[in-house]
């Protein structure tokens, strides 16, 4: 009579669970050594048990085993990535492949070429788009040419400040100079006068001596080909 069939589910019985555990852990030590012995693998086990008790069992070092799995494991995950990624970047290329056709022939459609395969609703759309494009391009125009007249005003205004402003220098130094040549003049020039003196010496004579003077600053010089005499001034 043959063994009945388990079911493979939790044991509720603690006692009966303990000691499947037991038999059983035994029993994957025995199978992960037989395979490591006779097929030449590195075989590392790690158990633990419900009352977090740790069995383990390594053909080799377990550390050295454990970290050859995530150099493994990171390798796997990074292929993985790269796959998905590069799936990714061929859907994105498909689609921008597609749109940049879409473009093109969009582009030969503003410029009149291939317009044959286009029905009457394609065509009026594209009456359309065009429409608004020139319109959009003559506002465009005609900002530009605004801001450009705004700034050559701005340059003339700009331009006229400082001419007024060099007119005005110019004023105050051909003022200047003015005051200074007048003061030059009124400093350096000789007013010549004729006195009568009356010679003292010869009374009840009609006739006087004229002598030439000058007068520079204010003050009066004789002449020194004359005597110098005490005598009347007329």
């Amino acid at each position: 009579m043959g063994r009945g069939r388990v079911v493979l589910e939790r044991i509720e019985n603690k006692i009966n669970r303990q000691v499947t555990f037991s038999k059983r852990r035994n029993g994957l030590l025995k199978k992960a050594y037989e395979l490591s012995v006779l097929c030449d693998a590195e075989v590392a086990l790690i158990i633990f048990s419900s009352r977090g008790k740790l069995y383990q069992y390594s053909s080799s070092d377990l550390n050295g085993t454990i970290e050859r799995y995530r150099q493994c494991f990171y390798i796997s995950q990074h292929h993985d990535h790269l796959e998905h990624e590069s799936q990714n970047l061929y859907q994105e290329l498909l689609r921008l492949k597609v749109k940049h056709e879409s473009l093109e022939r969009t582009q030969r459609h503003l410029l009149g070429e291939d317009l044959e395969p286009l029905n009457m609703k394609e065509l009026h759309s594209l009456e359309k788009q065009l429409d608004r494009t020139l319109t959009q391009a003559r506002q465009r125009k005609t900002q530009k040419m605004m801001e450009r007249v705004d700034e050559l005003r701005k340059k003339e205004h700009e331009i006229e400040e400082a001419n007024k402003q060099l007119k005005h220098k110019l004023q105050e130094i051909y003022e200047r100079s003015q005051t200074v040549e007048d003061l030059e003049v009124q400093g350096s020039g000789t007013n010549h006068s004729t006195l009568q003196i009356w010679d003292g010496q010869k009374e009840g004579s009609s006739k006087g001596k004229a002598i030439d003077t000058r007068t520079q600053g204010g003050q009066i010089i004789h002449d020194h080909n004359h005597n110098h005499n005490n005598g009347w001034l007329i």
